[in-house]
């Protein structure tokens, strides 16, 4: 669901050229306090209350220095931070005043703010605008007492500052923020031009006088100013191995004796402030171990504790009633998850992933191992491995792992390199793929390892800290829609996010071979309105309308609207009404009314937006309120719209419309207490309504009979209505896949988004037995299509898996079909049979001294996959009704071709028994085209000899199907079975055929196929003799004397050796000689070849006969 974009940008906190005399270091000596041993720490308190900016310690030395006070360490502004982009990159610094490369990073919970530290230095930066507020520079006196800097925590909220040292202290720093102070300000005289307010339909916006200027995205709050405060040191006798801020207590991990310790910051009710369990004393720990890392997730209130030992844990916090009573000490209850069988399998990393239930393990070997949380109680089933694409020695071993925000993707940075995956394990961006000698040559140390990396902006950005450097790079990812708001129109119009804007694919209704190309072009780009991005960023949700139309936005507050054709943004004249509400729930478009689940203060809405009019809530065409937030919306149907609330209700609405007004009108309800646990995991929702019932039914009774289909984490649900005994209504309830990152129901989808249009069959001799009832269907309208991580996985009728979920004829589901795809699947284009998706390609320039990322537009054809299942089922008339809609299309032979060509594959690599062979029966099938002879001809030309009496022993001699493609007067498929002849047989024998076609040639006028046929000639006799008696017995030419006697084809002539240049090799039909004697490719074409078109993109042709079959 990610893909990286463009170049990163490159920060650095100093350059240089920055001086001593600016910087003023830290001692934390006196303020030292020791913690005697696991069970006795005595420390201060080490609340949140802040002072000013400076201190004195008790050495005599100020220790803070802080951006826009005199103290400050940088020579340059905090707002001249270092910055090169894709659009133009700024003077490179391999190195800076700052000694040695950052160590540690971490990010603050709401994203607005992040830290790094080097060996002595402590650094606060602002995510927008991107600027250092704060460093602490540790003094010589502070070095040498504790020690260097080692590892970084930062308490959820920002208040708070760890920083470990190499000599078991932690030193602790406190941090307070002013909302309405800035640092830096931009002002403009109210006489100087300035950028106004993007206009909306009504009008303008714009900011007046010396406010009026232009901010970049999440800039407009400016660069605040921060009080900095040293607090404590913290000496830790046992030793430190790893410490975890949490927004209660710090826990810190000890070495000996292997303990844990939870320091509170503030003292509890009782006064106590420290607590303390020994590894020896946790029966489900291994003895003899120790923490080496540990991560928290607090949405699932579970952290991950790695061990020395290589294993992994599942633990939980033990307070209040949760506490065991027997035995009030403990602090901890957990469950080993992870348990390698060898050291190549030892846990390194460890990620939560909170939206799908997963924790990701980084082993030794590169591998990374993802387990599914079922539930608290230890069970934690291995699910899926993931590998890096290169190995261990290219690899290195991991340093870094972290989902994203929304859980959709995973980053994993390695010593040499980085990959991320989607989800549930399809490849992402990769930096394995870069030219070392190259990056190393530009310093670009972000593509040749990872020691840090952190996901900013709601994971729009991912902050990434290279292999010994002392800049950051925040590299900008592109997301699908559907991350943020699942929506069947993202899905089938493949929206794209990216950190300030959106791109939109609109292949859709251009021509069959536009679609499937690879031009950029295809991709609308939009920014958008930088006055909206200044005040909302980031963007959190997006949704195209189904027609493709109208694009909406929203951000932290408010929402815009977007028209594909006219370019027009509108925005809310008003901030204060954009201001006055969130988008939580997701929107979706009807026609060109938009709809928004909203929160506005205590209140929970449906709002309805009319894409004519403009933004403001005098002009709403509707709201409906809510008793309960909206976890999602839908629309189903043609005038149906669900909603699921969070008090685990799914609200049917009908949506009216007059020629004055539209409204919502709520006819049904379903409750699913006890079906549905935790209501904030579902991700969708779609129904499934009978189709008399949709015919002919009441809109009210539409609760009683539909099957719901929920998304809940990985797993794809149905829930089927039955009734008691009693008469109540009850679900059955059924899980179709896991691991599911995204479905498509197709029967939601609207007929202007690919809905298939039946062309009239054109029926060959052998198919003419169909009767009109065989040819009756939907094609793949009642579709069911799932991607699981792999590939793409489809039902062709969906009715097929409600019949096998009733309980009185439970049966197992049908089988699916697999499309696979090598690629990541952004959408089904059921009218063009081909799945279409993109990946990111890293390129590296001579010409330019930086690397960057680009999309790559993939497409695979479905058909070939579909056809397969229905002919191995043999259920050849389902197969020719599904091909009948597609048999338009230009490259739809070569899809038939393609399914030719791999059953071919597969039977001759391994063969079946005449009554398991499925290559007899899809010949049978291809039969009933008229391309049937093009489609042989074709795969015999791509496919090794070997495979070929494979695939004729099936089939009429070659002889046969040469006669009938004369017959047909399909010349040039007739030339290809002469390659067939010529390689089956002796030469000889082939001779007749040859002049025939030579003649008919002729007579059609066809001088292309006479030259192809020349050049075979050529190329089967390089003296020339051959092709001289051809051209007598075709009348091309007079009969002459040969003085070098006749050839060994034809008898009946002598014709001199023409003049040829060089040696002669030519080695096969299509292969000209050139001027100096070299083989060039011949540029002919052929009119069988039409089908001849890759599968990613384009059409490729070839001469329709060579000998050189590889």
């Amino acid at each position: 669901m990610y893909w990286p974009f463009g170049a990163p940008r490159i920060y650095a906190a100093t350059d240089q050229k920055s001086t001593k005399e600016h910087v003023l270091e830290s001692g934390e000596s006196a303020n030292a306090h020791r913690a005697e041993g696991p069970d006795n720490v005595n420390a201060a308190d080490i609340s949140d209350k802040v002072g000013g900016s400076r201190i004195d310690d008790g050495n005599g030395e100020i220790g803070i220095s802080q951006a826009g006070h005199e103290q400050v360490i940088l020579k340059s502004h905090p707002r001249k931070s270092l910055e090169n982009g894709l659009n133009g990159r700024g003077p490179q610094t391999s190195g800076s005043s700052v000694p040695g490369g950052i160590i540690g990073l971490r990010v603050s919970r709401n994203g607005l703010m992040f830290a790094t530290i080097t060996s002595t230095i402590l650094t606060i930066w602002q995510t927008r605008p991107t600027a250092v507020l704060a460093s602490v520079v540790r003094s010589q006196n502070s070095l040498r007492t504790h020690g260097v800097n080692t590892s970084l925590l930062l308490r959820p909220d920002s208040a708070i500052f760890v920083v470990q040292t190499s000599l078991g202290y932690l030193i602790t720093y406190s941090l307070a923020t002013d909302p309405n102070s800035r640092v830096y300000t931009t002002h403009i005289e109210s006489g100087h031009s300035g950028a106004s307010r993007f206009r909306s339909a009504s009008g303008s916006r714009s900011h007046t006088g010396g406010e009026r200027i232009l901010r970049g995205a999440g800039e407009d709050g400016g660069v605040r100013e921060v009080s900095v405060r040293f607090k404590m040191v913290i000496k830790v006798d046992a030793g430190i191995e790893r410490a975890l801020a949490l927004d209660e207590e710090l826990v810190v991990a000890t070495e000996k004796p292997a303990a844990v310790q939870c320091i509170r910051w503030t003292p509890d009710s009782n006064g106590n402030q420290t607590s303390t369990e020994l590894l020896s004393r946790m029966g489900w720990m291994s003895k003899k171990a120790t923490v080496s890392d540990m991560v928290h997730d607090r949405p699932m209130n579970l952290s991950t504790w790695i061990t020395s030992d290589g294993k992994a844990y599942a633990v939980q916090r033990l307070s209040g009633a949760a506490q065991d009573m027997d035995d009030p000490r403990k602090l901890f209850k957990g469950y080993c998850f992870h348990s390698p069988e060898n050291e190549e399998e030892y846990a390194m990393k460890a990620s939560i992933n909170a939206r799908f239930s997963l924790i990701a393990i980084g082993c030794t070997n590169g591998t990374v191992l993802i387990y599914t949380v079922r539930d608290y109680a230890g069970n934690i089933p291995l699910s899926y491995r993931l590998k890096p694409t290169v190995s261990l020695s290219s690899s290195g071993r991991i340093n870094s792992l972290s989902y994203s925000p929304d859980g959709y993707c995973l980053f994993a940075g390695f010593e040499k390199g980085w990959i991320t995956w989607s989800v549930y394990g399809k490849p992402g961006g990769t930096s394995f793929t870069s030219d070392r000698h190259t990056s190393k040559g530009n310093g670009e140390e972000w593509l040749d390892g990872i020691r840090e990396a952190s996901w900013l902006a709601g994971g729009s950005e991912v902050l990434l800290v290279a292999q010994n450097d002392d800049r950051l790079w925040l590299l900008e990812m592109a997301r699908s829609a559907v991350a943020g708001c699942f929506s069947a129109a993202n899905i089938s119009r493949s929206l794209l996010q990216t950190n300030s804007g959106f791109m939109v694919y609109r292949g859709y209704d251009q021509p069959d071979l536009t679609t499937i190309s690879a031009e950029s072009s295809l991709w609308h780009h939009v920014q958008i309105p930088t006055a909206y991005l200044a005040h909302q960023w980031p963007i959190r949700q997006a949704v195209v309308s189904p027609d493709g139309r109208y694009v909406a936005v929203a951000g932290r507050r408010g929402l815009a609207h977007y028209s594909v054709n006219s370019g027009r943004w509108k925005t809310f004249v008003n901030e204060n009404m954009e201001n006055e509400f969130v988008v939580r729930g997701g929107m979706c478009w009807y026609q060109h009314i938009l709809i928004a689940a909203v929160e506005s203060g205590d209140h929970c809405e449906l709002r309805l937006y009319s894409r004519e009019l403009s933004l403001d809530n005098s002009l709403l065409l509707h709201t409906e309120k809510l008793p309960s937030p909206v976890v999602l919306t839908a629309l189903s149907g043609e005038d149906s719209l669900l909603v699921y609330t969070y008090d685990n209700i799914l609200y049917h609405y009908i949506i009216t419309a007059t020629s004055k007004a539209v409204k919502l009108v709520q006819v049904g309800q379903i409750a699913f207490h006890g079906i549905v646990r935790a209501p904030a995991r579902v991700r969708a929702v779609s129904w499934i309504l009978p189709d008399e019932h949709l015919q002919d039914g009441d809109p009210s009774q539409d609760v009683a009979v539909a099957s719901v289909i929920f998304l809940v984490d990985g797993k794809l649900v149905l829930l089927q209505p039955s009734t008691t005994d009693g008469g109540e209504l009850k679900y059955d309830m059924r899980v179709i896949s896991h691991n599911v990152e995204y479905y498509a129901l197709m029967r939601d989808q609207s007929s202007q988004d690919g809905s298939l249009k039946r062309s009239e069959p054109s029926l060959s001799p052998g198919a003419e037995s169909l009767n009109d009832s065989t040819l009756q269907g939907h094609g793949l309208r009642d579709s069911l299509w799932v991607f699981d991580g792999t590939g793409m996985r489809v039902w062709v009728d969906v009715q097929d898996i409600l019949r096998s979920g009733h309980t009185e004829t439970m049966k197992d589901l049908p089988p699916s079909v697999l499309v696979p795809a090598d690629f990541y699947p952004l959408s089904i284009l059921l009218n063009k049979g081909v799945v279409l998706g993109i990946e990111s390609d890293l390129v590296q320039r001579r010409d330019i001294n930086y690397a960057y990322f680009k999309f790559s537009l993939r497409t695979h054809l479905f058909l070939p996959h579909l056809l397969r299942y229905y002919l191995s089922q043999y259920n050849h008339p389902a197969a020719l009704h599904l091909s009948y809609h597609y048999q338009d299309l230009l490259y739809f032979p070569h899809a038939l071709e393609v399914l030719l060509h791999d059953v071919l594959d597969e039977e001759a690599d391994k063969p079946a028994s005449p009554e398991a062979a499925l290559l007899p029966v899809v010949l049978s099938f291809l039969s009933s085209f008229p391309q049937y002879l093009d489609i042989l001809v074709q795969c015999t030309r791509k496919t090794e000899m070997r495979s070929w009496r494979t695939l004729f022993a099936y089939l009429p001699p070659p002889e046969e199907l040469f006669e009938e493609s004369l017959q047909r007067g399909l010349l040039k498929t007739a030339g290809g079975y002469l390659l067939v002849l010529h390689t089956f047989q002796e030469l000889g024998s082939s001779s007749p055929q040859l002049v025939r076609l030579f003649s008919r040639a002729k007579e059609a006028g066809d001088w292309e196929l006479c030259k192809e046929l020349a050049r075979f000639l050529t190329a089967l006799d390089d003296t020339g003799a051959t092709l001289r008696e051809a051209l007598e017995l075709v009348e091309l030419r007079s009969s002459q004397e040969d003085p070098t006697g006749s050839s060994f084809m034809f008898q009946s002539a002598r014709l001199d050796v023409p003049h040829r240049s060089g040696n002669g090799n030519g080695v096969g039909l299509g292969i000209a000689s050139g001027e100096d004697g070299s083989s060039t490719r011949s540029g002919s074409r052929s009119s069988a070849s039409v089908g001849e078109i890759s599968e990613e993109s384009g059409s490729t042709r070839e001469s329709f006969l060579s000998p050189d079959h590889g």
